[in-house]
């Protein structure tokens, strides 16, 4: 009777929950404020402080910290070990500079304006230089911009934050004040504990998993794909747990580990729903321990303190935005989107109060001060992107292709060739959806007054936003020979009723991709240097019938060479000696 009891409790409250969330993000998104303050403002109706409909919040949060472990393993799937190392000069510097700074300036903020000891000080205003992971990220990936310039600076930025959780309770732990625990551990241990972990995780990620998934891909069974991604996830999370780290950090090397993998894009398709839904019961949970009471006794202090939290990282962050070679605007909205506190200081506050640091009381005051700046971040990337907006360096209408109409074909990529195919098949009459990821690009269309939507157009999870699976074809037109097998194979295995074509860049890029399903390909200068050609014969007066044989006889062999090259698995010398020679007095 217990357990029925329970299980009651159990669907009423997720009814609750769930429900709350759909009509306060319905409510927000339909005034284009965001779907974070929409979570936060459920969950504060719901609950202790609200209607009293839940009270376990807690419980929830813990239970929900899951979606930030899974928001950093898809944000590993797309950082490969060589773009980490591009990024190093962002990471270690621009984000060391952040964390420094900010927590610095605002450890003397709060030694002047309270009347708390050096050491409480320390305790709030480091962890308040850290930003929300779990708010920034998911605004960046939904508009497309976590692989922009502006985008990789606030992922390293925030990347660093994770890092610096180390430092920070290390920091915590020499200033405690509460009795030392028999056995524990040392900040130097946990840093060497630390390079082993990674160490042994990388090892296991190459000789292991790797492996691993490539025999569950032959086996073909996609809830195994699935499995095996979350082993990964969870068990380099709770190995860095264990040691006293971040386990997000594991998450993400997991990601990392396995960013170079063919089955990279279907994990990240899979477990991107459990990552959405996890992260909005986090923004509840945090909406539901906000202490009303707190904020009621001291309203004028926790708004006071919000918005000088807010302005100070965006001083600082512009300031080293601008440092760093950035541009006004893109260093203004980097500011903005980093301005609020972040999830984290909740747990570095609950470490200073268990260390002595802080009264209870403090925790609560400050956690409130956090929740009022993350609602604040919604409403400053709207002005952001309206300031952005009348900025002639920045002027197009970054839409996310989510808002297209849904159309028959999606031409990815408007550069010189993707303009041409669209304006082919615009003259047909065929409803398109344009993408493309360079800004410069699509502010040349809007200037025409053509839409072209914002955004990766490689990734599955952006095409299924843009309507793939309801398209007839997907063109891409982009100039990437980069381009691989594993993501074209996983688009076709998103989008099976759509036909794909590519433009490719060479004849290696046509061997990778041969044979993968493709309705077609075209190497992207083939056929205006065979044209050109044609053109310089008909001008030196060659026969036409001659002009005719010579393209006729080229097609072929360069079709018998490709079909050499295939059979020697990419071998570029096979069929060389197909090729003509430079030799007028041998006939070909």
């Amino acid at each position: 009777m217990e357990t029925e009891t329970h299980m009651a409790d159990l669907l009423l409250g997720g009814f609750v929950m769930l429900g709350a969330a759909l009509v306060m993000v319905l409510v927000f998104r339909r005034f284009g404020i965001g779907a974070v303050l929409g979570y936060l403002i459920a969950g504060i109706l719901i609950g202790p402080q609200g209607f009293e409909l839940i009270s376990n919040a807690e419980t929830i949060l813990e239970f929900s910290e899951i979606g930030i472990i899974l928001l950093l393993f898809i944000v590993g799937l797309e950082l490969a070990p060589a773009r980490l190392m591009r990024l190093r000069q962002a990471i270690f510097g621009l984000g060391m500079s952040q964390v420094v700074l900010c927590g610095i300036a605002l450890f003397l903020l709060i030694m002047a304006t309270t009347n708390f000891t050096l050491a409480a000080s320390i305790a709030i205003g480091l962890p308040l230089a850290l930003s929300s992971t779990a708010q920034v990220l998911p605004m960046l990936q939904s508009s497309g911009r976590l692989n922009t310039p502006t985008g990789e600076k606030s992922f390293s930025i925030l990347l660093f934050q994770d890092l610096s959780i180390i430092p920070l309770l290390t920091i915590i732990a020499a200033l405690s004040r509460a009795p030392q625990e028999d056995g524990g551990q040392s900040g130097w241990l946990t840093a060497v504990y630390a390079v082993l972990a990674i160490g042994g995780l990388i090892l296991a990620g190459k000789y292991l998993l790797q492996p691993l998934l490539k025999v569950i891909g032959r086996i073909a069974e996609r809830e195994l794909f699935i499995v095996a991604g979350l082993v990964a996830v969870f068990g380099s999370a709770a190995l860095m747990e264990f040691i006293g780290l971040s386990p997000a950090l594991g998450a993400f090397l997991a990601g990392v580990m396995l960013a170079n993998s063919p089955y990279r894009h279907e994990l990240e398709a899979d477990i991107d729903p459990f990552r959405s839904l996890l992260l909005g019961f986090f923004f509840l949970a945090v909406g539901m321990m906000l202490d009303l009471d707190v904020v009621m006794e001291n309203p004028l202090f926790i708004i006071g303190a919000a918005i000088a939290l807010v302005t100070v990282k965006i001083a600082i962050i512009f300031g080293l935005g601008k440092l760093f070679g950035m541009d006004t605007n893109p260093a203004l909205a980097m500011g903005m989107l980093l301005s609020q506190g972040g999830e984290f200081g909740f747990v570095l506050f609950s470490e200073a109060e268990k260390a002595l640091l802080i009264e209870p009381e403090a925790s609560s005051l400050f956690g409130a001060i956090i929740t009022i700046s993350m609602a604040t971040t919604p409403f400053l990337m709207l002005l952001a992107r309206r300031f952005s907006n009348t900025a002639s360096a920045s002027s197009a209408d970054l839409d996310d292709p989510g808002n297209a109409d849904r159309a028959s074909v999606i031409v990815v990529g408007q550069g010189r060739f993707g303009q041409t195919v669209s304006q082919v098949l615009m003259a047909a009459k065929i409803p398109l959806t344009l993408i493309d990821i360079k800004p410069e690009q699509i502010d040349v269309h809007q200037q025409f007054g053509a839409k072209v939507f914002y955004g990766d157009g490689t990734r599955v999870d952006l095409l299924r936003r843009a309507g793939a699976h309801e398209a007839d074809a997907i063109v891409f037109c982009m100039d990437d020979k980069e381009f691989g097998s594993e993501q074209v194979r996983a688009i076709i295995q998103s989008f099976p009723e759509t036909k794909i074509f590519v433009r490719v860049y060479d004849r290696r890029q046509l061997i990778a991709l041969k044979g993968l399903g493709i309705a077609g390909m075209k190497r992207e200068m083939f056929e205006s240097a065979v044209h050109l050609a044609r053109q310089t014969m008909f001008a030196i007066d060659l026969d036409s019938s001659l002009i005719e044989e010579v393209d006729e006889e080229f097609r072929q062999r360069d079709c018998d060479r490709l079909e050499a090259q295939l059979k020697s698995g990419g071998d570029m010398l096979a069929g060389a000696e197909l090729r003509f020679e430079n030799n007028p007095a041998k006939k070909f």
